[in-house]
């Protein structure tokens, strides 16, 4: 099996392990249930997920525990775009070819759908804790998993983005709103996926410094896609960032900076992942499709 058909299956196998555990679309909520699970099902390349399994697998993890925070993590994630796209920040009408779940329910929904999936994500990350008898482990993976996405996280480098957003950014500004917004959430399902798999603290830091590597690299590619894709490639509209006076690694750096440090960025992770035990070559071919992704 090439590179290419490995992660199909394997991203195939995420979107199981993740419809497995959404909830039932029943009861009085239902409608809300149907707009969470509208979101969730949307597609996307499932990175995170993706990521957090490869890495318990890289030190040793055989067990089912790390399922429940394979969910979590795609819920959180999932939460974020749909409060990305509402009027109020982003409002963007499609994503991934499809209507944004406020077009498709209304923006009260969206909103109500947003907050149940993050909760959702902290209740069936608990679910871990009878899957298997560390539950210390398990409880620190849950702090991690808050904190990545919480105030010193995920929501923290939104909320700045929010607030300056129509007005230039410094380099240190942007850089605080990528490693909160985007990194955060790639450090959060690397470091749960090492810790459950056995990684020592050593290992723990130099997986986050990893993953930190990837998110930037990440979050550059995103923007330079902004204005070099289409909404037909992309799945969302484009120059988006333009639209909403948005300062932009490209707009600060320019193009052929933004693609050089892409580059960059993957290299360091790739070093980190040397120095790391078990099979690396999946997770290799992973950070480098970040590089040359179209979409």
């Amino acid at each position: 099996m090439n590179p290419s058909e490995q992660l199909a299956c394997y991203t195939r196998e995420v979107e199981q392990v993740i419809e497995a555990w959404l909830p039932k679309e029943e009861g009085y909520q239902k409608h809300l249930i149907e707009a969470m699970n509208y979101s969730m099902k949307a597609g996307g390349k499932r990175l995170r997920p993706l990521f957090m399994r490869e890495v318990y697998r890289l030190f040793g993890g055989e067990g089912r525990e790390v399922e429940p925070f394979m969910a979590a993590i795609e819920m959180i994630h999932t939460f974020s775009l749909v409060h990305d796209d509402l009027p109020c920040m982003d409002n963007d009408e499609f994503r991934r070819g499809l209507p944004t779940t406020w077009v498709k329910y209304g923006y009260d929904m969206a909103v109500l759908a947003g907050d149940a999936l993050f909760i959702q994500a902290m209740e069936t990350a608990s679910k871990a804790f009878s899957m298997t008898d560390r539950a210390d482990i398990v409880g620190r993976c849950i702090q991690i998993l808050s904190s990545k996405a919480g105030i010193y996280g995920m929501i923290g480098g939104q909320t700045v983005d929010v607030e300056l957003t129509g007005s230039p950014l410094d380099a240190e500004q942007l850089d605080f709103i990528f490693r909160l917004k985007t990194g955060a959430l790639l450090e959060a399902p690397m470091m749960i996926g090492a810790l459950l798999g056995g990684a020592d603290e050593a290992q723990l830091k130099t997986v986050e410094e990893m993953a930190a590597a990837i998110g930037m690299a990440f979050q550059i590619q995103d923007d330079i896609l902004d204005v070099t894709s289409s909404q037909d490639v992309l799945g969302k509209p484009v120059g988006s960032d333009e639209k909403n006076n948005k300062t932009t690694y490209v707009s600060l750096y320019g193009l052929e900076q933004a693609m050089a440090d892409v580059e960059r960025r993957s290299s360091q992770a790739l070093e980190c992942l040397k120095t790391l035990p078990g099979n690396h070559e999946f997770l290799e071919h992973l950070i480098r499709l970040l590089v040359t992704r179209e979409k």
